[in-house]
C-alpha cells in the first residue's frame, strides 16, 4: 500500500467509506438544525432554557446507544454485516421522511422524537462500523483505514454542521431544502451500501441474549480480560465525553461568550471537526504506518493545553450573539480561539485513532462486534453524563468557558490515571518523542520482517538508545536482550522494563543472570514472539563493529527460528553514542541526526553462525542510505 489513500481503490473501503460518511453527515445536518433551532429560535418562544433543551437534545440522540448497543453487537456478530448495513440504511430513509414531516409542521417535540430514532439507527450501525474493518483490511492497513474513517466522519460533521446551520438561517425555505436533502442523502447512502461485499460471519451460531443489562455485563467481563483493550475502551469513551461537551456547547458558547451569530457557531464547529479530520489522517504518517500508542499521550496533552487556552482567551460571558463571521474575525483574539478549537481537534485525532486501531488489532475477532458494542454503551453513558453535567453546571451559573476549563483539567487527570495503569502508553510516548525529536529515522526494507511467527533480530550496537529506535520502527512488539547495566539506566530502565526487555550479563559476570536470560529468550520464541539481540555484547567505542559473540548460536541451537539481520547507520554521530565531542557547536550538530535502519533477508537456522551474521550485518551497515 503506497499510503492510506490507496485504500479507496478497494471496492469494500470506498463503498463503506461513502456509506458511513453520508450517514454521519445526515446525523449532523439534522442534529445541528435542531440545536440551532433551539439556541436561536424555539427556546425563547416556548419559555424554556436553551441550555437545558440543548443538552436534552444531545441526550436523546445518544440514549439509544446505551439502550440498544448490546443487542446490536450480538446481531452484528451473528449475521452477515453487508446485508445488515443495507437494512439499517433503509430504516434511515424512513427516519428522514419523519424528519421532513417534523420540519413541515415546525413541531420541536416531534423533531426531538425523530432525533431519538436517528440515535437508534446509529446504535444499530455502531458495532458494524469498526468491527467490519479488520475483516477486510490487513493489520498494516488498520491505522490508515481508521484514520480515513475518522476523517470522513468528522468531515461529514463539518459539512453537516455547515449545511444545517446555513439552511436553518433561511427560515421556512431552508427547512424545505433541508428535508429534501436529508432524504436524498439517505437514499444515496443506501445505494452505496449495496456495493459493500459480503463479510464472513463472525459467530453464526451465537444465541442472542435480548437482556441488554446482562449482555452488557457479560461483554465488559470479556473485555476486562485484556487490560490494554479495556482501558483503551475507557479512553475512547472519555474522548466522546470530551468531544460531546465541545460539539454540544459550541452554539451557546459562540452566542454568549464570542457574541457571534449562527454562522460563527458553524465556523467554530467546523474548525473543531476539521482539526479531528486532519489529526486522524496524520496518524499514519506520524506513527510509521503501525498502531503507535505513543500518539495517545501526545494527543491528550494537546487536548488539555488548547482547551485551557480557549478559557484564557474568552473568560467573559453575557453577550447576545450579534456578530457575523466577518465582524467576529475582526475582533481581538478571534484567530486565537479558532486555532485553539482546531488544535483541540487535531490532538483529539492523535488520541482517538490509535485507540480504535488497538482495540481492533488486539481483541479476538469472534468477539469484536460485541466489544465495540460495549464500547458504544460506555460512549453513550459518558455522553449522557456530559449532557447532564452540562445542564446542571451551566444551569447553576457556571459559564461555558469555565466548563471547558473544568473538562480540560479532568482530561489531564483521566489521562494520567490511564497511563499509570498501563505504562505501555507512556513508554511508547517516550520512544515516539525520542525518534521524532532527537533523530530523523529512515526505514528500509521493513517488509522483510514477517507480521507473524517467532524470529530473532540481530543488529549492530552503536548507542544507548538502539533498542528504542528499533522498537519505534517495527510494527510488532519486540523483546530486547540487552546488557544489564544499560537495562538499569534511569528513565530508559522504565521503558525497557515496560517493553519486557531481557537483561543479560557475560558468563564471567553473573552466570545465573545469563542462564535466566537464555531461558526467557527460549520461552519468548516458543510463544511466537520477536526477540532482538545485539551480538557484539557491548557498545561500539570507535564507531566500528565489535566481534559477534557466540550467544546467538546458542539461542538458535536451543530454539531454531529464522534470524533477520539489521543494521543501524548514522548513530555514531548521534547524541547517545560513545563518541567524544568537546565543542558546544559540535554537540548541537548531534541533535536531529539522520539515522537509517536497514533490514536484510531472513536467514534460515541451519545457516546461522556468528561469523556469517557479522558479515551480513556489516554489509548492511556499509551500504549507503
Amino acid at each position: 500500500m503506497a499510503n492510506q489513500f490507496s485504500l479507496f481503490k478497494k471496492r469494500f473501503f470506498s463503498s463503506y467509506f461513502v456509506t458511513q460518511a453520508l450517514g454521519a453527515m445526515n446525523d449532523n445536518i439534522f442534529r445541528q438544525a435542531i440545536i440551532i433551532l433551539i439556541s436561536f429560535k424555539v427556546a425563547s418562544e416556548i419559555n424554556f432554557s436553551e441550555n437545558i433543551m440543548t443538552n436534552m437534545a444531545a441526550g436523546l440522540f445518544i440514549l439509544p446507544f446505551f439502550l440498544f448497543s448490546a443487542t446490536a453487537g450480538q446481531i452484528a456478530e451473528k449475521y452477515e454485516k453487508s446485508a445488515l448495513i443495507r437494512k439499517i440504511k433503509l430504516f434511515e430513509i424512513i427516519v428522514m421522511m419523519f424528519a421532513a414531516i417534523g420540519f413541515y409542521f415546525n413541531n420541536i417535540w416531534f423533531l426531538l422524537f425523530v432525533l431519538f430514532l436517528m440515535g437508534f439507527q446509529s446504535s444499530l450501525f455502531g458495532p458494524i462500523k469498526y468491527s467490519i474493518l479488520p475483516q477486510h483490511l490487513k493489520d498494516s492497513e488498520l491505522l490508515g483505514g481508521n484514520g480515513l474513517v475518522e476523517m470522513g466522519t468528522f468531515l461529514s460533521i463539518i459539512i453537516g454542521t455547515i449545511i444545517g446551520g446555513v439552511l436553518m438561517e433561511r427560515g421556512a425555505s431552508g427547512m424545505q431544502i433541508l428535508s429534501v436533502l436529508l432524504i436524498t442523502l439517505a437514499v444515496v447512502g443506501y445505494l452505496f451500501s449495496r456495493r459493500i461485499p459480503t463479510t464472513p460471519l463472525a459467530q453464526p451460531n451465537l444465541k442472542i441474549n435480548w437482556n441488554p443489562v446482562t449482555e452488557t455485563w457479560k461483554t465488559f467481563k470479556f473485555a476486562r480480560k485484556q487490560k490494554v483493550v479495556f482501558l483503551s475502551i475507557l479512553g475512547v469513551s472519555w474522548f466522546w465525553f470530551y468531544g460531546s461537551v465541545f460539539l454540544t456547547q459550541i452554539p451557546n458558547f459562540t452566542r454568549v461568550s464570542l457574541n457571534g451569530n449562527e454562522l460563527v457557531a458553524t465556523l467554530i464547529s467546523a474548525c473543531f471537526s476539521v482539526g479531528i479530520g486532519i489529526g486522524s489522517v496524520l496518524c499514519e504518517k506520524l506513527s510509521g504506518r503501525k498502531v503507535e500508542l505513543g500518539l495517545v499521550p501526545f494527543g491528550a496533552i494537546g487536548m488539555t493545553w488548547f482547551a485551557i487556552d480557549i478559557f484564557l482567551a474568552n473568560p467573559y460571558s453575557g453577550y447576545q450573539g450579534l456578530l457575523s463571521p466577518t465582524e467576529y474575525l475582526s475582533q481581538d483574539g478571534s484567530i486565537r480561539t479558532l486555532l485553539n478549537c482546531a488544535f483541540v481537534g487535531i490532538f483529539g485525532g492523535f488520541y482517538i485513532v490509535p485507540l480504535y486501531a488497538l482495540i481492533q488489532e488486539r481483541c479476538e475477532r469472534s468477539h469484536l462486534s460485541r466489544v465495540i458494542a460495549g464500547n458504544n454503551i460506555l460512549n453513550a453513558l459518558f455522553m449522557v453524563v456530559a449532557a447532564v453535567l452540562g445542564a446542571i453546571l451551566l444551569g447553576n451559573g457556571m459559564t461555558i468557558p469555565q466548563f471547558f476549563l473544568l473538562v480540560a483539567i479532568l482530561n489531564a487527570l483521566v489521562a494520567i490515571y490511564i497511563f499509570t495503569l498501563v505504562p505501555e502508553f507512556l513508554m511508547r510516548f517516550l520512544v515516539w518523542i525520542l525518534i521524532h525529536t532527537i533523530y530523523r529515522v529512515r526505514k528500509k526494507e521493513l517488509d522483510k520482517i514477517p507480521d507473524e511467527g517467532a524470529y530473532v533480530l540481530v543488529c549492530n550496537h552503536v548507542s544507548y538508545v538502539d533498542a528504542l529506535i528499533i522498537a519505534g520502527s517495527i510494527r510488532r512488539p519486540v523483546r530486547f536482550v540487552m546488557y544489564h547495566k544499560i537495562f538499569k539506566i534511569p528513565v530508559l530502565s522504565f521503558i525497557f522494563r515496560t517493553a519486557k526487555a531481557i537483561p543479560i550479563a557475560g558468563a564471567n559476570e553473573e552466570r545465573e543472570l545469563l542462564n535466566k536470560a537464555m531461558y526467557q529468550i527460549a520461552e519468548a520464541l516458543d510463544n511466537g514472539e520477536v526477540v532482538c539481540i545485539f551480538p557484539e555484547g557491548k557498545l561500539s567505542t570507535d564507531g566500528e563493529m565489535n566481534d559477534f559473540k557466540s550467544g546467538i548460536e546458542r539461542i538458535i541451537e536451543t530454539t531454531p527460528v529464522p534470524v533477520i539481520p539489521m543494521a543501524l547507520q548514522g548513530l555514531w554521530q548521534s547524541l547517545f553514542s560513545r563518541k567524544t565531542v568537546n565543542k558546544f557547536i559540535d554537540r548541537l550538530k548531534r541533535l536531529r541526526t539522520k539515522v537509517t535502519l536497514v533490514v536484510g533477508d531472513p536467514i534460515e537456522p541451519g545457516k546461522v553462525s556468528k561469523e556469517y551474521l557479522q558479515e551480513v550485518v556489516s554489509e548492511l551497515r556499509d551500504n549507503k542510505p
